[in-house]
């Protein structure tokens, strides 16, 4: 039996408001107008975001153990980088478990005093090989309700180098013209998404950017999810992916840092657990407050993300990101990074809160 105190900390927690709801225009006219139908989701979204994940896995294991079973498929799932990996695993026979064994194998990694690209980039493929076998390469590509698709680039250009000067001139090049126009990125990257062919996504021929359309399989799901993951400099990419034009393929948030893309079909909504307030287009804009996503793909999309007032109760008051590994110890960055996932447990339980209780349509703002 939980103490009174146990029970007192969940009402205030619930009361302090930890999470936000945000909701594109049509999503927040339908639910203010007739609530909020679970059986709508059609859509999943995942953005990329390295260790910023760690805020959202209590908020996926509820979305995993309250939500996903009263979905009606198909539901597609999009990813790009650390969105692809964690949706990987919610599409698998055992969600929870791939989660855990995901989570940390994340957190634990470790690296010598300074870790060069090829250590880095193996280790990046020695955690996604705990959440991907054979096995469960399998189910997410059999699964009954969710159609997995993944977002990466194929580099163009000095981009497809990996000498460190080319790419890193390569990058301040992309970064320059980027600010001038994005459309402009074309010049070094090309999308390239991976999907399921059992029901074609609503993003399928988005528009902006040339896009390769490539069907995810068994031969080809490991190498999609480290390429997704491949920041340029940081790990290396991943040439010659099977399916796909040749090449080298890299970290998919370059262009779809948040997926400005259509989220959702007409008649279904989006929900997108999100670890900021702010739909980012591109890698590239992440300093550029005027670049903001298309209106339109948001349209029925459903943001859910942790209240400045939650963040600022986390370790240094911050949600985790890559600068977590030089400003900490080893140790001390994995007790920093424990000490968020059991601080996320109040979003979690406030998101079942507002779900089981019917507060989603009291809750949202427009997004």
């Amino acid at each position: 039996m939980r103490s009174s105190g146990a029970r007192a900390s969940r009402k205030t927690n619930v009361t302090s408001r930890n999470l936000e709801f945000r909701a594109g225009p049509g999503a927040f006219e339908s639910i203010r107008r007739h609530g909020f139908a679970i059986e709508r989701i059609g859509t999943i979204a995942g953005a990329s975001g390295g260790a910023k994940w760690l805020v959202l896995s209590q908020i996926d294991r509820a979305i995993l153990t309250n939500i996903v079973p009263k979905l009606r498929g198909p539901v597609h799932l999009i990813g790009s980088s650390i969105g692809a990996w964690r949706l990987a695993c919610y599409a698998q026979s055992d969600p929870l478990a791939a989660l855990q064994r995901f989570e940390d194998a994340y957190i634990e990694q470790n690296f010598s005093d300074s870790p060069g690209i090829n250590q880095i980039t193996a280790k990046c493929r020695e955690i996604i090989r705990t959440v991907l076998t054979d096995a469960t390469a399998r189910e997410i590509l059999e699964h009954p309700v969710f159609r997995t698709h993944v977002m990466t680039v194929r580099a163009r250009n000095i981009a497809a180098s990996e000498n460190r000067y080319l790419l890193t001139a390569s990058l301040i090049a992309a970064a320059t013209l980027n600010a001038i126009n994005r459309r402009m990125l074309a010049l070094f990257y090309e999308r390239a998404l991976f999907f399921d062919p059992r029901d074609l996504p609503p993003f399928l021929s988005i528009k902006g950017f040339s896009m390769q359309k490539i069907q995810l399989n068994v031969r080809n799901i490991e190498d999609v999810m480290v390429a997704t993951g491949s920041i340029p400099l940081v790990l290396l990419g991943v040439p010659n992916i099977a399916g796909a034009r040749p090449g080298i393929y890299r970290d998919g948030g370059v262009i779809d840092y948040h997926l400005d893309l259509p989220h959702s079909e007409a008649d279904r909504l989006t929900l997108y657990p999100h670890f900021s307030d702010r739909i980012i287009p591109g890698w590239f804009d992440k300093k550029l407050p005027w670049r903001k996503p298309d209106p339109i793909n948001l349209d029925r999309t459903v943001l859910i993300s942790p209240s400045a007032e939650f963040v600022a109760r986390l370790p240094r008051g911050k949600i985790p990101d890559r600068t977590d590994f030089t400003t900490y110890s080893q140790s001390g960055r994995i007790r920093a990074w424990r000490e968020v996932v059991r601080a996320c447990e109040a979003l979690a339980e406030e998101f079942n809160e507002v779900m089981q209780k019917d507060q989603l349509a009291a809750r949202l703002e427009p997004l």
